[in-house]
């Protein structure tokens, strides 16, 4: 007979519902009939024909399905109460929910465990605690500051000690000495930036002999496709050998044309390296000796305006004290006023060059 309907599968089910058992049937028939799919823990028969059956183990359900739908005959007995027709289902039973339950949180917290591990292996070591400060430690940290190697694990316990506050005056003078000690320090590495400046430029210069020694041979083999493709040689030839020779040809030009272009490219980035040094130093002594000129000039100027200022200054006062005697001599002095106001007005209106124009060409005073 076909397989009949069944339930849906409960999670964790160990336990299957076992229907049209004949009504003589014995625990002792059950077990014979159904110990064969596997080990069985537990039987609850009730007093009609059905019983409960629990397994050991989950895959043991499976084959106990597998006899549903056959017929049972105790003996040879062809009584009614002898005879039935297995009906076999899944159980859900509270005993297979709860250990399903257990192990599905068993599973869990093994595999944050895992997630744990995992990221605590891929997890940068954390750094060691910073020590505070006492005199042993100071005098151990001025040795490391000291050392080359030691000194960036020593200057981050020093800066932590600096930010915690720990400075006093008392212990002033020693962190003194060790900023002392890190400073000195400042020395080394500009020499470790310039020697690593030098090897990068002979490097760059090395790169740059090769790469025209490579360009010189491309140059050759180029030239040789190019004695190949006259008429003398080129006849003799077969058209296979001839569309070859032209195809490497074409490749060895235009890898030698790559090459070339990138040699040019380091050449001009050179030239203009060059370039720049020379304007950064031609602009700075031009800058330098206009700076001096202009301040002297304006040190000049200044100078004689306030000469000017001074006499207008003591020709007013003459003025004032004349003023009831008009006379040929104050008309002059009043003309002459007028004209140093006019020159001391137009020389603030002018410009620092035309000030300069105007030094050049008025005698002194």
């Amino acid at each position: 007979l076909p397989p009949p309907a069944t339930r849906e599968r409960p999670p964790g089910c160990k336990t299957v519902f076992v229907g049209g058992l004949p009504e003589n049937a014995t625990e002792q028939l059950i077990m014979e009939v159904f110990g064969q799919c596997g080990d069985i823990t537990a039987i609850r028969k009730s007093k009609k024909n059905f019983c409960h059956i629990r397994f050991a183990e989950e895959p043991t359900v499976d084959k106990a399905l597998f006899l549903s739908g056959y017929r049972i005959r105790l003996g040879s007995s062809t009584d009614k109460k002898d005879t039935g027709r297995l009906h076999v289902d899944f159980a859900q039973a509270r005993d297979d929910l709860y250990e399903w339950e257990c192990r599905q949180r068993m599973l869990a917290r093994e595999e944050r465990h895992r997630r744990k591990m995992e990221e605590d292996r891929l997890r940068p070591p954390s750094p060691p605690p910073i020590v505070h400060y006492s005199e042993h430690e100071c005098s151990q940290l001025g040795d490391k500051i000291k050392d080359d190697g030691k000194f960036p694990d020593a200057v981050r316990v020093l800066l932590t000690w600096l930010e915690r506050g720990e400075v006093n005056r008392r212990n002033a003078n020693n962190f003194y000495s060790m900023i002392q000690s890190s400073n000195s320090h400042i020395r080394r590495l500009i020499g470790e930036k310039s020697q690593h400046e030098k090897e990068m430029e002979e490097a760059k210069d090395k790169f740059k002999t090769a790469l025209a020694g490579i360009v010189a041979q491309f140059e050759q083999i180029v030239s040789v496709f190019q004695a190949a493709s006259k008429q003398k040689a080129w006849d003799h030839f077969s058209k296979a050998q001839r569309k070859n020779l032209d195809m490497w040809r074409k490749q060895a030009e235009e890898i030698r044309n790559m090459h070339n272009e990138q040699l040019m490219g380091i050449r001009r980035e050179e030239e203009m390296e060059m370039s720049d040094d020379d304007m950064e130093d031609v602009p700075d002594s031009k800058d330098s000796e206009d700076s001096e000129a202009l301040k002297e000039e304006n040190d000049s100027l200044r100078c004689q305006l306030d000469a000017y200022r001074n006499e207008v200054e003591l020709l007013k006062q003459e003025q004032g004290k004349n003023q009831p005697v008009r006379s040929e001599e104050d008309s002059t002095h009043s003309q002459q006023l007028s004209f140093l106001q006019q020159a001391l007005q137009g020389m603030q209106k002018l410009s620092p060059s035309s000030l300069w124009l105007l030094k050049k060409s008025t005698p002194p005073l």
